[in-house]
């Protein structure tokens, strides 16, 4: 009972006593400079305009300079526009198995109260001298990465894959199998036909019981698609907070980064390289920093990122920028898809910096051995495939010609019942 008296209480503590009430004094280039609230509101707080929403981008003498969530189409000079405060939400424990929007709105037809506490949603990473070491591997359900791509937790990873590789079918086998308390989904801009699929179908039953998805699909304004993949770390914080491991996955980094360049440009930014703004780099950075491990006493976030990479382009910038703050990245590629291997990893190009740490030497070895195979298959694949390849010209390419089927075959296994231990044991046979 106590609970239900907390959440109604934070439903009525969040109705404000003042409304603070500024005007529309200019519409230009789908932004709006409001008077009035010009000593009141901070660079970042929420308005409301009737039935839409926007944010500050600008303060000045001459007033704030606010970014709608939708068109201004309809909007008129003098019309009111209500200051309704910092960009916060309110998690709890009974949004467990619920799809929300960004400011914590059920989306599912069902009430959901907000929690006691409302947290913001852009806060700082735990210190940094603070933090525990990443430890404790963690079962995947999937053998590769229970084996040469060790997750444990507190790690961070990136997932790089272009559309239509299988990877949300890859995050959702993370959501029902992972070994973790409570599961995070945010899902950044994707198409709004895909998410009851998504949560009903390729997620499920098993894998909603322990998730909260958050979503703001494509259709919905830069601000809100921004503010998803903010929100669902808020999310995760509040679970680690309480000292429980969570499993957090966001899809993608590249749609946040793009809202965020919608709304940088908006606000005056100046472009810059490939069209993104320079403090694209922070906002990534920044929010990757909050996920890891957490401070003694509390849980961890052990975090999955995925990047939508064109063409496999790895040097893009919001790639790059990701890349160089993760503990570790995963590649996906379109011919493997193609040739019918899901999940589709090109492991030579993907790397776990949990490695070898992870892992004892046995298992190091094992792994060590089984990337020299696949390396030596990957150089000789073309003479191979050509027949221009003879048997005995390279002990090593003839070691690889006979263990890559099963070796190939393997990245495509979900884990035994065993889980670890039972998948090393399946790559040892595929190497013997």
């Amino acid at each position: 009972m106590a609970g239900i008296f907390d959440a109604l209480r934070a439903e009525v503590a969040q109705v404000p006593v003042v409304t603070r009430i500024g005007r529309v004094a200019e519409l230009a280039r789908g932004t709006l400079r409001v008077t009035g609230l010009e000593r009141a509101a901070l660079l970042g707080d929420r308005v409301e305009i009737g039935a839409m929403g926007g944010e500050v981008l600008r303060l000045g003498p001459d007033g704030a300079v606010v970014l709608p969530d939708w068109s201004a189409e309809g909007l008129a000079i003098e019309a009111e526009v209500e200051l309704t405060g910092p960009a916060e939400i309110a998690p709890d424990d009974g949004w467990i198995g619920r799809i929300v929007d960004p400011y914590g709105r059920p989306l599912d037809g069902r009430p959901l109260l907000r929690g006691p506490n409302a947290r913001p949603l852009r806060a700082p990473a735990p210190m940094a001298a603070t933090r525990k070491r990443m430890e404790g591997r963690m079962e995947t359900g999937v053998a590769v990465f229970d084996t040469m791509l060790p997750l444990v937790r507190g790690q961070r990873i990136g997932l790089f894959a272009g559309s239509g590789v299988g990877k949300s079918s890859l995050l959702a086998k993370f959501a029902r199998r992972v070994a973790a308390d409570v599961v995070v989904i945010g899902l950044v801009g994707e198409r709004g036909r895909e998410l009851r699929e998504f949560t009903e179908k390729v997620l499920g039953p098993e894998g909603m019981a322990r998730s909260v998805v958050v979503t703001a699909t494509s259709d919905r304004s830069a601000l809100e698609r921004r503010r998803c993949a903010w929100a669902a770390m808020a999310v995760a914080e509040h679970f680690r907070d309480q000292g429980r491991q969570v499993l957090l996955l966001i899809d993608s980094i590249t749609r946040f980064a793009d809202a965020h360049r919608e709304v940088a440009l908006a606000g005056g930014e100046e472009a810059a390289l490939r069209g993104y703004p320079p403090s694209v780099a922070h906002q990534i950075m920044a929010l990757a920093e909050r996920a890891g491990p957490g401070p003694e006493g509390a849980g961890d976030i052990t975090a999955i990122f995925s990047v939508l990479v064109a063409g496999s382009d790895m040097e893009e910038p919001v790639a790059d920028v990701l890349r160089g703050v993760l503990d570790g990245h995963v590649v996906m590629d379109r011919r493997i898809a193609e040739r019918g291997r899901f999940p589709a990893i090109d492991l030579l190009r993907s790397v776990s910096r949990s490695l070898p740490d992870a892992a004892t030497t046995e298992e190091n070895a094992l792994i060590a051995e089984a990337r020299k195979l696949l390396g030596a298959w990957d150089r000789a694949e073309m003479m191979i495939q050509a027949g221009l390849y003879v048997k005995g010209s390279d002990p090593l390419v003839d070691a690889a010609i006979r263990v890559w089927p099963s070796l190939d075959g393997f990245l495509a296994e979900d884990a035994p019942i065993d889980g670890i231990a039972g998948s090393f044991r399946r790559l040892r046979t595929c190497l013997a």
